[in-house]
């Protein structure tokens, strides 16, 4: 069974020993500390190297999307062993915390790599079903729940069309950006191109990896911050 390292990083101490008895009480998991502002965040990130953050947005020193940005943006940064390269530390996967349902605070988490973000009040259940579902390579929030947060930001800007945002990608894999985009499951995608979804499971990869990109809400907010989608 392989074990999933977790830690929390939340400047409320009681919030974080809940979040710590109820990992210890999983057997496939295992809490390996807390910290409580950002910079010990990042500190405890390259120490402990966890597989899977619970990161607050708010906090002191600096916040949980800065600490983000930092832990995830400098790999090397995590290398506490000057014989270790880059290369070989695993960089974790973030889980964003949030009191506010319509954060825009969540748009800047998700362009600094996060892998999608939980609401503080939501149940114990749904918190550990979300660290498996991240250590295992996907997002823990639908694309289409972040559509509208999105476009309420990113339309302000009035912003033309930004085709050569998406010039890299074949004309199959541009169709597919933008169903994508919509907030559409691969199974949807599949429908409505008319593939098979191993198919766009595959279109999406390719497409993350063109675009530098890291998971699917981060397509949402590309294709709006570019004006690709109306």
């Amino acid at each position: 069974m392989t074990v999933i390292r977790v830690a929390i990083a939340d400047d409320q101490q009681l919030f974080c020993s809940g979040i710590q008895m109820l990992i210890e009480s999983q057997a496939d998991l295992e809490f390996v500390g807390a910290a409580y502002d950002g910079e010990a965040a990042i500190v405890l990130a390259q120490s402990a190297r966890p597989d899977v953050i619970l990161m607050d947005i708010r906090m002191p020193i600096i916040d949980g999307i800065e600490a983000t940005t930092r832990i995830l943006g400098t790999p090397e940064g995590l290398a506490g062993d000057a014989n270790e390269t880059s290369s070989s530390v695993a960089q974790p996967k973030i889980i964003m915390l949030t009191t506010f349902q319509r954060d825009e605070a969540v748009i800047r988490a998700i362009r600094a790599g996060a892998e999608g973000f939980l609401m503080k009040d939501t149940t114990p259940e749904f918190v550990l079903a979300s660290i498996r579902t991240v250590h295992a390579g996907h997002a823990v929030i639908a694309p289409s729940s972040t559509v509208d947060l999105i476009r309420q930001r990113t339309n302000r800007t009035n912003r033309e069309p930004a085709e050569e945002a998406i010039a890299v990608l074949s004309a199959r894999e541009k169709e597919v950006f933008l169903l994508a985009a919509r907030g559409l499951s691969n199974a949807e995608i599949a429908q409505a191109a008319y593939i098979s979804e191993s198919t766009a499971k595959s279109h999406i990869r390719n497409i993350l990896a063109k675009l530098a990109l890291t998971s699917r809400v981060q397509i949402v907010a590309h294709a709006y911050e570019n004006g690709l989608l109306s």
